[in-house]
């Protein structure tokens, strides 16, 4: 088994020989080889140089990937998984809070049958007002929405099979949904308590304004797992929801008019009640309109609608172990 470290890097010029250096310390009585993919998100001070320094001292374990600009946490997380060539893939980060010594208790969970690992920063060394209170209102409303109930949606350190990082993309702030969209493919997830430490040199690139990210980031992720594959339950609903009671208030309206005389077109309920129908009917033809868009999604593309753990005996499938079936404890075949 081949392990990548997958390190997001953005103006951490300081910190980055101490975090080689707490990397070879925390995998030295690793099992596995190891790799580490450093990604340079466009960073502006003496990072680039000081990466190229270390992939020429450590041609063994360290990779760099430089992009043009920045592009963002999530991006640089997404191009690290792209190069990085492990079976197992732990993301942190490169301001020394995470430690790297507490990998192999990740990767020893993975073992156990699980799918995802998240870490938790059970004793977290941030602001509480600014960083931490924000976090566990953040974390509370993920849990709530997605059913992935995990303590630290925030903390980057979490180790993934290579599997489950297969089949999306992420985009915006998704990083920290990872695990929820893992979760709805039938994904095993663990959480470990881990280490956190102070920031010991340059400055936090997160604040406040990134909470707001995260909210509106949950939106699309909360339709994606529930409405993707079929948008109409989501715009049916919204559009029922609108019309039924519309038309029963048209109903009323029409029976005072007949029974009391009571003007019909006067009414200020009528018209909120044609609006509402009006809206209805919009929003169940945008879930028909989506439900084609899906169908063409899968179609074009060949992409099915199922995704596999495990193939017993099938010539050519990826995952097929080769052994009788009952043979393989489910979940720990690909760490074997």
């Amino acid at each position: 088994m081949l392990l990548s470290v997958v390190i997001p890097v953005f103006n951490e010029e300081e910190n980055l020989p101490l975090l080689h250096q707490a990397l070879h310390q925390g995998l030295a009585a690793c099992r596995w080889p190891w790799e580490v993919v450093l990604v340079d998100d466009g960073s502006t001070d003496g990072s680039a140089a000081v990466l190229t320094r270390l992939a020429s001292e450590d041609p063994a374990h360290v990779r760099v990937v430089f992009l043009r600009r920045n592009f963002g946490q999530t991006a640089a997380l997404a191009a690290g998984i792209d190069h990085a060539q492990g079976d197992v893939v732990v993301l942190m980060d490169a301001d020394l809070q995470n430690d790297p010594a507490d990998i192999p208790a990740l990767v020893a969970k993975l073992e156990e049958g699980y799918d995802v690992v998240s870490g938790w920063r059970k004793d977290r060394q941030d602001p509480f007002f600014t960083r931490v209170l924000p976090s566990k209102m953040a974390n509370a409303l993920i849990s709530r929405v997605t059913g992935v109930h995990l303590h630290d949606y925030g903390c980057t350190l979490k180790a993934y099979r290579r599997e489950v990082l297969e089949g999306f993309r992420l985009y915006g702030e998704m990083h920290r949904f990872i695990p929820a969209y893992a979760h709805s493919v039938g994904a095993r997830i663990a959480e470990v308590p881990v280490r956190h430490h102070p920031r010991r040199f340059g400055r936090s690139k997160y604040g406040l304004t990134r909470t707001l990210k995260v909210v509106l980031d949950l939106f699309t992720v909360k339709f994606l797992l529930s409405y993707f594959h079929k948008p109409i339950y989501l715009f049916g609903g919204v559009g029922l929801t609108l019309m039924l009671p519309s038309a029963l208030a048209l109903v009323v309206l029409v029976i005072r008019r007949i029974f009391w005389k009571v003007a019909l077109f006067t009414s200020p309920l009528f018209q909120m009640s044609l609006m509402f129908i009006i809206l209805g009917f919009q929003s169940m033809l945008m879930g028909l309109i989506a439900e084609l868009l899906v169908r063409t999604y899968h179609e074009a593309q060949g992409k099915p609608t199922y995704t596999v753990r495990q193939v017993l005996n099938i010539p050519g499938e990826r995952g097929n172990t080769g052994r009788p079936q009952g043979a393989v404890k489910p979940g720990n075949e690909g760490l074997a």
